[in-house]
């Protein structure tokens, strides 16, 4: 069937669907026997990059994802390769300069990026200023992307707000990221509706399975009108993963937001990955067969993050005290402003409910929680009561203006320490190889002399 409005797919099999699944242990070797066939399908993009790739390719697989992205573009010709960064903290766990930011989106693009999804984890504006003006001198296709998450501080109002953002700073999509599989199918309804009402870019949806609602999820934004959905194929769908593509084409066809993508092509690449999945499962020890909890819905904690916790408690002789830690989380993560949990605020509130637990309430405060306070990583979605925050900071200084005013240019300096360290050619890749990872980027430097 021939549609006008055919429902666009971005696969993402090559990034999160095996970091979901697969700890991100898929190595460039795994895609390259079908990277030509999957070029062939028609996707709107493949989301091949970003996100934790860049970490696990330097400390995993001894691969330079530098040179994965490069290996990708040779063969993903016809359809954008789409990344996935942190905004101003780029690929990392803290904000960078200016001149970082802006030249690590200049180098992907010249690499091979087409399309930049670029997200905050507090939904701050500001934080993605930068890294949007970028990517869009490049001439990427900027996605610019607000999480999802529930509070009372969140709704579909506040998300307009934040997406009528993003539009004046021009972006050319917008993405709603639903990290935790928290949007429930009505309510994905009723938020792309209000978006569609006052936006006239394209809207695409990210989810996760972790809550077992995703297919209804999707199916009910297509029906409000979304553009594009995030989906993985079979072997690296569901669980903590996106919804399969093979079962969201087959659901559209001979419908009027039919996906016009052949199904069939599909099933050959399904197979082959299949057969990755279970090498990389007995090759890195990984267990593959992640179940759905719906309980997240409650806690709000992706899986990943769950199953990291309980091993910290077990470390420390305390797992007995978990159920404390899952009651804990929200309580902290309310005094701390509603975060959504998302890389990094989901590691800072999930260390301090950890020490709140095993050594009392607030006892032990770690600088990142301080620093997330007093609004160094940006603004925090519901204010911070003041008593409180005097308790956690002291005289430390509040933070009112965009974090990374106050970060001076970083990449003559981190030319210079690599020059000293025994790497005076570096390439501009190395050297924000280096930025984002200093430790692991040097072993691997050191390995591949």
């Amino acid at each position: 069937m021939t549609t006008n409005n055919p429902v666009k797919i971005t696969e993402t099999i090559l990034r999160d669907g095996h970091q979901s699944l697969a700890a991100t242990r898929m190595r460039t070797s795994d895609m390259l026997p079908v990277l030509e066939q999957l070029d062939e399908i028609g996707y709107f993009s493949i989301e091949a990059w970003g996100g934790a790739t860049f970490d696990s390719c330097l400390r995993f697989l001894n691969e330079d994802p530098w040179e994965r992205l490069r290996t990708l573009k040779k063969y993903l010709k016809k359809t954008p390769i789409q990344m996935l960064l942190r905004g101003q903290n780029v690929l990392g766990y803290n904000h960078y300069a200016d001149d970082v930011v802006r030249e690590f989106v200049n180098r992907a693009v010249d690499n091979g990026v087409g399309v930049i999804r670029i997200f905050d984890a507090l939904n701050d504006v500001r934080n993605m200023e930068v890294s949007m003006r970028a990517a869009k001198a490049a001439g990427a296709h900027v996605q610019g992307a607000f999480v999802y998450t529930i509070s009372p501080y969140h709704n579909n109002e506040s998300f307009l707000k934040v997406a009528k953002d993003l539009v004046s700073l021009g972006t050319d999509s917008i993405c709603i990221k639903d990290m935790a599989g928290l949007l429930a199918p009505y309510k994905a309804y009723e938020l792309i509706k209000t978006l569609k009402a006052e936006i006239n870019v394209p809207i695409h949806l990210h989810t996760h399975y972790t809550s077992g609602m995703a297919s209804m999820t999707y199916l009910k934004a297509i029906e409000a009108g979304v553009d594009i959905i995030d989906c993985a194929l079979s072997p690296f769908a569901l669980a903590s993963s996106q919804p399969p593509t093979e079962a969201m084409i087959a659901t559209l066809e001979g419908n009027e937001r039919d996906t016009c993508l052949n199904k069939e092509k599909l099933f050959p690449i399904a197979d082959h990955f299949r057969g990755v999945k279970k090498e990389l499962a007995e090759t890195f020890h990984l267990n593959t067969n992640i179940e759905i909890d719906t309980k997240v819905l409650s806690f709000q904690i992706p899986g990943g993050m769950l199953s990291n916790l309980l091993n910290q408690m077990k470390e420390q002789g305390m797992a007995d005290k978990f159920p404390e830690l899952i009651v804990e989380m929200p309580k902290v993560r309310a005094e701390l402003g509603y975060p959504p949990l998302v890389t990094p605020t989901s590691q800072i509130v999930g260390s301090m409910a950890a020490f709140n637990v095993m050594l009392g309430r607030y006892k032990v405060v770690p600088r990142e929680v301080k620093d997330l306070a007093r609004g160094k990583y940006g603004r925090t979605p519901a204010p911070i009561d003041p008593a409180f925050l005097q308790s956690l900071i002291g005289d430390d200084e509040v933070i009112t203006h965009r974090p990374a005013d106050d970060i001076k240019p970083q990449m003559a300096a981190l030319r210079q320490e690599l020059a000293e360290k025994g790497y005076p050619n570096a390439s501009t890749e190395d050297v924000l190889s280096y930025a984002v990872f200093p430790e692991v980027a040097l072993k691997f430097f050191e390995s591949n002399r």
